[in-house]
């Protein structure tokens, strides 16, 4: 289906790769007028290229979700473009570091710096944007949708201590701010992705091993494949469609059945 999201305007933070440019590129496709944004501006703009968007249908802008004044100009940007807001899309996201040879680090083991920088990026990042949408949304007489990028680790045990306490308020966010905001029209959802082979994930996708590391990404999903970027682009997008008008709330696993448990016997 072409054109579900035709004539809304979205901010999507996060956008120069991973999920957020796989979001700009799907998202373009049926007919978003966008914002990309990412702290990263060349990337950006390379989203923004490879997305093939018709003349003026997505704009670059540069943005750190930690700044609660560059979400605000990145919204702004949006009205000022487009004339509206209609959705903001909550992707950015960091995680720790892994170990080169070993894996994720163990909680004891973080810098405090380190840590604090995950968590104003992963919480903060989702509040401002939610803050900043909010404020445009009640300008414009309500209505609007919030999506928000979570993980699988908000909800079991996987992807290390501190990555997934952050995702888990993320989720907790989503529950509330669903409820604090339905009485003006905005729906709040969240996407909850499993093992997907990203710049963030600590892996390089560009790597010559990527075929191995994507195998052993799907031996943890019971459908048996890693989570293409594109998979959580297009359940984000479902989410703040109007085929979800009556869906808040919600955190939605993306994660080939990882969730849902495991199989017993042959």
């Amino acid at each position: 289906m072409q054109g579900l999201l035709e004539g809304k305007v979205a901010v999507i933070t996060g956008a120069g790769s991973g999920v957020g440019r796989a979001a700009v590129k799907l998202w373009a496709e049926h007919g978003a007028k966008i914002i990309a944004a990412d702290i990263n501006l060349p990337s950006a703009e390379e989203s923004v290229q490879l997305a093939g968007a018709q003349q003026g249908q997505i704009k670059a802008v540069q943005c750190n979700v930690a700044d609660p004044d560059s979400v605000d100009a990145a919204v702004a940007l949006a009205v000022a473009t487009f004339g509206r807001l209609d959705v903001i899309y909550n992707n950015a996201g960091i995680t720790v570091n892994p170990v080169p040879g070993v894996g994720l680090r163990k909680l004891v083991d973080l810098p405090h710096d380190e840590m604090r920088k995950v968590e104003e990026v992963n919480i903060n990042g989702v509040v401002f944007g939610a803050q900043a949408a909010i404020r445009q949304f009640d300008k414009q007489g309500g209505g609007g949708a919030i999506v928000n990028t979570a993980s699988v680790a908000g909800m079991i045990g996987y992807g290390g201590v501190l990555y997934g306490a952050t995702k888990g308020a993320v989720i907790a966010l989503t529950r509330t701010l669903a409820i604090e905001v339905a009485d003006k029209g905005i729906r709040v959802n969240s996407v909850c992705p499993a093992g997907m082979l990203t710049h963030y994930s600590g892996m390089d996708p560009d790597s010559e091993n990527k075929d191995k590391i994507l195998e052993g990404m799907g031996k943890a999903h019971p459908l048996g494949k890693a989570i293409d970027p594109a998979d959580t682009a297009a359940a984000a997008m479902f989410l703040v469609s109007d085929l979800a008008s009556n869906i808040t709330g919600v955190s939605l696993p993306v994660d080939g059945g990882l969730t849902a448990g495991r199989k017993v016997g042959g």
